[in-house]
């Protein structure tokens, strides 16, 4: 299948049909597929506890996926290093920190930390909120329907989950109500947990940063909480001289789906960003 067919595929899936897109983006991000080196992230370090089974979940399109094998709950020790120093960690000290954080309370709940995925010189950054209930069993941001969506929005741009792409979140632990269902990080956390972020940023040094939903970009952004995510969209805006396009969090687009074309539009945007700053 050729790669014009492979997008057409991906945007049906999507729910978008055959939509016009940005040739030139797409033959950059082609060629910088081929020239860049894949750098697998360096597994998550397993601290104690047995293994368990997570249950089937339901991927974005309605099928059933398989029963998996979760990774262990983490113990809580103190961190290897001050976290103070992080802005000076390389990826190995980063991981190791954050794997032990206990920074805020979201340490006590969490099955294990989810530091993120991906190309560690990528020029795509994706950053979403939170891990969610799939994510904090697996270790890996954006599995379960919200990833299958990702990754079809993956397709569409022409690029693939580790491969010139690097996935991570503001949070790096699953922040859960007292019903223990999925909310949003308090400011507190961000606060806590951010500077990792931030040291994965200088890391990585991508092109184009992209922020899935309004917590993404307003953390990134250092912004008011009472900015809408309708303000942020449609415009280029800066981390440290790093592009950043914001767009809707995949998971608000499996219950708001009539915004997918909006999302596309985003992604069009972030696509042409990446034209006119990528280093040829």
């Amino acid at each position: 299948m050729s790669d014009q067919n492979r997008r057409v595929t991906f945007l049906t899936e999507m729910g978008l049909g055959p939509v016009w897109s940005q040739r030139s983006a797409a033959a950059l991000l082609q060629a910088d597929e081929e020239a860049l080196v894949t750098q697998p992230a360096t597994p998550p370090i397993v601290l104690a506890a047995e293994a368990r089974i997570a249950e089937p979940t339901s991927s974005a399109w309605g099928d059933a996926e398989p029963a998996k094998i979760i990774a262990p709950v983490q113990a809580l020790v103190k961190p290897a290093m001050p976290v103070n120093d992080v802005a000076h960690m390389e990826w190995n000290q980063l991981q190791s920190i954050v794997s032990t954080c206990t920074q805020c309370d979201l340490c006590k709940s969490r099955t294990q930390t989810v530091f993120g995925v991906g190309d560690q010189k990528a020029r795509w950054l994706f950053v979403g909120e939170g891990p969610g209930r799939n994510e904090d069993f697996q270790g890996e941001p954006f599995v379960g329907p919200a990833g299958k969506l990702l990754d079809n929005m993956f397709g569409a741009m022409g690029v693939r989950r580790g491969e010139n792409t690097y996935i991570a979140n503001v949070v790096k632990c699953r922040p859960t109500d007292s019903n223990k269902r999925d909310r949003a990080p308090t400011g507190d956390e961000v606060n806590a947990c951010l500077p990792y972020l931030e040291r994965q940023i200088a890391l990585i040094k991508p092109t184009v940063i992209v922020a899935l939903g309004k917590t993404a970009a307003l953390s990134l952004l250092k912004l008011d909480p009472a900015t809408t995510l309708s303000k942020l969209r449609g415009t280029v805006h800066r981390y440290a001289e790093l592009p950043v396009i914001v767009t809707y969090h995949p998971a608000y687009l499996l219950r708001s789906p009539a915004e997918k074309s909006k999302t596309w539009a985003d992604l069009c945007l972030a696509m042409q960003t990446y034209a006119s700053s990528a280093v040829v």
